[in-house]
């Protein structure tokens, strides 16, 4: 229904313009893009996405990305809004039942829609009553639907507690209600050897005011480091970590695993951004360095006065090697010279740096009576490393253990959930599942923090008898934390019988 009119020289087609001998497109006047269309022997070809603009139409695609469908109005007409529809699979549910919601929302143009918004909606009730779900829909168009709404009443016997419910129900990442939490006995877990692989922990002055050295230590061999600070300067900055070699002889210093958050204002983000990012860290990069020469092995991002930034790196030195944490401002560079003429940093007295040995604690849990949970960072049942600041020699207690990657291996989990209770408060971080042939980064929670102990986040719910789980405190949260260990086939509080979970 769209007409086209000219000749040799101009055509013409809405607010679209061809000048076909060059080829040359004009929007409104406006030149497009000289990709936007083309002249192919003699048949002109225009962008599918030139066109749609040209009509004010919609353009979609299909799911195998062969077919595209372009949507105009016809000339003089005007759009009309889309439509919000869904239903539930029964109209009646019993309290702690799980409702099941389709939705078949439309556009009558065949315009795409952007945005949904629920009212109302819950996948379980567990309060008898009526309770009604609202649905709008906006489409590509900005255009809102009218409210389409359902009615759905709650009542008879209940079939599922929160607790239960969950257990059977919630993804990874969701947090649920447990009451009896703090209530669960301890879990009798071994601690077994690891490598003494030593923890580069630099976290005072957390907010330096000036440039300067932050720590410094020797290591050879493998080595983790781990830094959080605020660029407490009045202009910007960045950190760096500077390998020096003291051998006679080149060395290679390789990162084998890196993550980092820069920058950000928001202080929960730091630890958990990190910890995914180093997670998904994959392969490994090395650099060569001469007797007595300096390389930045990790430079951060520009940090804006305020701004701060995590980072944590596994690294190994084919020989002695000096690492050197420098905040410094953005016209200075890494350089030795630099590093030899800036003062060392006093710590801030309210956090702490140092080097620990044993920066990987290996744990082995056998399951036995559920629920019951091993606690992780509380400096009792799982104690503090102990270690020294290199630069004042006074010893150091790393109170939370951040830093260290709990290697943990739990035997008789099939059949079971797994789920992560904040003790200390506001905790938000990640986690690294292995279970069978499941390897799986989960960020805990899915969405925001959680910080009281009766709402734990779900982690996992094993399918082998064996799984490992690699946990490292996340920086900017609180320890300690829980992990707590249900059966995910068990009694419900209400009598019935809960069904084994079979992903």
């Amino acid at each position: 229904g769209q007409s086209v009119l000219g000749d040799s020289t101009q055509l013409l087609l809405g607010r679209l313009s061809l000048d076909p001998r060059k080829p040359q497109a004009f929007l409104d006047g406006a030149p497009q893009p000289a990709e936007s269309v083309a002249l192919v022997g003699s048949v002109v070809y225009v962008s599918a996405r030139l066109l749609a603009d040209a009509l004010n139409a919609n353009l979609s695609f299909s799911d195998d990305g062969r077919t595209l469908t372009l949507t105009a109005l016809p000339p003089g007409g005007n759009p009309l809004s889309p439509q919000a529809r869904f239903s539930t699979d029964k109209a009646s549910y019993a309290p702690g039942e799980r409702v099941v919601y389709t939705e078949y929302a439309f556009d009558p143009d065949g315009s795409d829609l952007t945005s949904r918004k629920w009212a109302g909606r819950q996948d379980v009730f567990f309060q008898p009553g009526t309770y009604t779900v609202t649905l709008q829909v906006t489409n590509a168009r900005g255009l809102v639907s009218q409210p389409y709404s359902r009615t759905i009443t709650v009542t008879g016997q209940p079939i599922d507690s929160p607790l239960s419910y969950a257990l059977k129900y919630a993804t990874p990442g969701d947090t649920f209600a447990d009451s009896k939490v703090l209530s669960y006995p301890a879990l009798n877990a071994q601690t077994v050897q690891a490598p003494s692989l030593p923890l580069l922990f630099s976290d005072s002055p957390e907010t330096p005011a000036q440039s300067g050295i932050l720590y410094q230590d020797t290591v050879a061999g493998q080595a983790r480091l781990l830094a959080y600070h605020v660029n407490g300067l009045p202009g910007t900055a960045r950190l760096y970590v500077v390998a020096r070699n003291l051998e006679t002889r080149p060395i290679e210093v390789r990162t084998d695993r890196l993550g980092e958050t820069a920058p950000t204002r928001i202080e929960g983000l730091l630890g958990q951004v990190t910890l995914l990012d180093y997670f998904a860290s994959s392969g490994s990069q090395s650099v060569t360095i001469q007797p007595g020469e300096s390389v930045a092995v990790y430079a951060s991002p520009t940090l804006n006065p305020g701004s701060g930034v995590n980072m944590m790196q596994d690294l190994s030195t084919s020989g002695r090697a000096e690492l050197t944490f420098a905040m410094l401002e953005d016209s200075l560079p890494p350089s030795a010279q630099v590093l030899q003429q800036l003062p060392f940093m006093q710590p801030d007295a309210r956090h702490q740096r140092g080097t620990f040995p044993n920066a990987v604690r290996s744990i082995r849990v056998t399951l036995g009576q559920l629920p019951a949970r091993l606690v992780i960072g509380d400096g009792l049942l799982d104690p503090a490393l102990t270690g020294a600041d290199a630069l004042t020699g006074q010893p150091q207690r790393l109170i939370g253990n951040y830093g260290v990657l709990y290697d943990i291996q739990v035997q008789g989990a099939a059949g079971t959930a797994v789920a992560l209770s904040p003790r200390g408060g506001l905790y938000r971080g990640a986690m690294n599942i292995e279970d069978g042939p499941m390897t799986q980064a989960i960020k805990l929670p899915k969405v925001g923090s959680t910080s009281t102990a009766d709402s734990p986040t779900l982690l996992w719910r094993p399918a082998s008898n064996q799984f490992n789980i690699d946990f490292v405190p996340a920086s900017g949260s609180n320890l300690p934390i829980s992990l707590i260990f249900y059966k995910a086939s068990t009694q419900s509080a209400f009598g019935g019988i809960i069904k084994r979970y079979n992903p």
